[in-house]
């Protein structure tokens, strides 16, 4: 006869097995986004946004360069100071091409992801575009915590589980 406490403990144990080792994905919940603050350091001539282009690369030199695409809530939008992206998931490079008010198109350097919530810098100049990150704490991956926290959530919650049939079970031997 197996006590009723080994009975929950093996139950709970063979559900942690069935369990996916995957993260299930949904469209549910907050997206990667990249906020896009500009400054000018234009002789005299402020301009003002009229049009954007966010490309994503894979390769390092954006070779393979696409622009983000517009699906559903994903895309790229501009307003005159300033342009924002939100997606499922970005990918490692970026490249901007923005079009100003004096009618020049300037593209900005190679830059990477700068984490879940990316601030960056732009800096407009006569002829390109200048993206730097603008780093802070907020920047860690908050999917990568959320998945340790778990494992050690379960980790912890099977350890004291196996230390209260231990005593139960040592219990009723003496």
């Amino acid at each position: 006869m197996i006590p009723k406490l080994t009975k929950l403990f093996l139950l709970l144990l063979c559900l942690q097995v069935l369990l996916p080792a995957q993260i299930a994905l949904a469209d549910t919940g907050p997206k990667p986004t990249m906020d896009f603050q500009f400054k000018q350091e234009l002789n005299g001539e402020q301009v003002t946004i009229t049009s954007g282009t966010l490309y994503e690369c894979d390769k390092s030199d954006c070779s393979d360069a696409a622009p983000l695409q517009q699906l559903g809530p994903q895309g790229f939008r501009c307003d005159a100071e300033s342009c924002s992206a939100l997606a499922y998931g970005f990918r490692d490079y970026h490249k901007l091409e923005i079009q100003f008010s004096d009618g020049k198109t300037r593209r900005s350097n190679i830059f990477q992801t700068a984490g879940f919530d990316s601030k960056y810098t732009v800096t407009v100049r006569p002829g390109d575009l200048l993206v730097e990150a603008q780093f802070r704490p907020g920047n860690f991956p908050f999917t990568t915590l959320i998945g340790i926290t778990c494992i050690c959530v379960l980790v912890g919650l099977s350890l004291v589980a196996v230390v209260i049939i231990f005593f139960v079970r040592r219990s009723k031997k003496i």
